[in-house]
């Protein structure tokens, strides 16, 4: 996915644990560590195909279990680069297909449960980062009907995303496969470039380690049909 307006979802957090464990393993030895942690990139599973008729797809679809969201940074720990990613499965909403579109979808995500492998970098995130108190969720709402091109999986999405109690315009390149008419789940991935400062986020410089500007934010749903 991409925005045209970044959004500030990074785990500004990521720094609170890293200055002991580089201390102890050294950053280089803590950077590998932490890459083979970081989770890898939604996408779309092995067996997806195209939806065979995006008509038989038409109605409400529910996300439902299996689905996560979540984010990815980059740091830079004494010249060392290190990735984070950090997930949700607390993720809720619902996609409307009519006339061959996406023509609704209200999807949120619970910040609060959004987890990485470090207790104490999460706990950061969520309560100076995110300040998941006075803003526990991130939502995005579809605002222009979306196309389903027969044959091909990939679709624009354009909507509201607000995240830190601040809604930007977002336009999502998202990728839809399944077989609508089988009563399986559709699955929905994408990922989202964002920038810190333009949700009120700022991403922590302590100098032994310092978060990038940007990140994304990452999702994986599954449609149910009719619930």
């Amino acid at each position: 996915m991409r925005t045209g307006a970044k959004v500030g979802i990074g785990v500004g957090a990521a720094v609170v644990v890293i200055g002991g464990a580089a201390a102890v393993f050294g950053p280089g030895l803590y950077a590998d560590w932490a890459n083979e942690a970081a989770a890898d990139a939604p996408s779309l599973a092995a067996s997806a195909a195209p939806l065979p008729d995006a008509e038989a797809a038409a109605g409400t679809w529910t996300v439902t279990d299996g689905s996560f969201a979540g984010y990815r940074v980059e740091e830079v720990l004494q010249g060392e680069d290190v990735t984070v990613t950090g997930r949700t499965e607390d993720v809720t909403g619902s996609v409307t297909v009519a006339d061959g579109a996406i023509t609704a979808a209200d999807i949120e995500v619970d910040i609060a449960s959004v987890a990485t492998d470090e207790a104490n970098r999460d706990g950061y995130f969520r309560d100076t980062a995110m300040e998941v108190g006075q803003f526990p969720t991130a939502t995005f709402v579809l605002t222009e009907p979306a196309p389903i091109e027969e044959g091909a999986t990939s679709v624009e999405l354009t909507g509201d995303l607000t995240v830190h109690g601040v809604t930007q315009p977002a336009t999502v390149d998202a990728e839809v496969a399944g077989d609508a008419t089988s009563g399986d789940p559709v699955q929905v991935v994408g990922s989202v470039p964002i920038t810190f400062e333009d949700f009120g986020v700022e991403a922590p410089d302590l100098g032994f380690v310092t978060v990038e500007d940007e990140g994304s934010i990452e999702f994986s749903l599954q449609l149910a049909p009719g619930q």
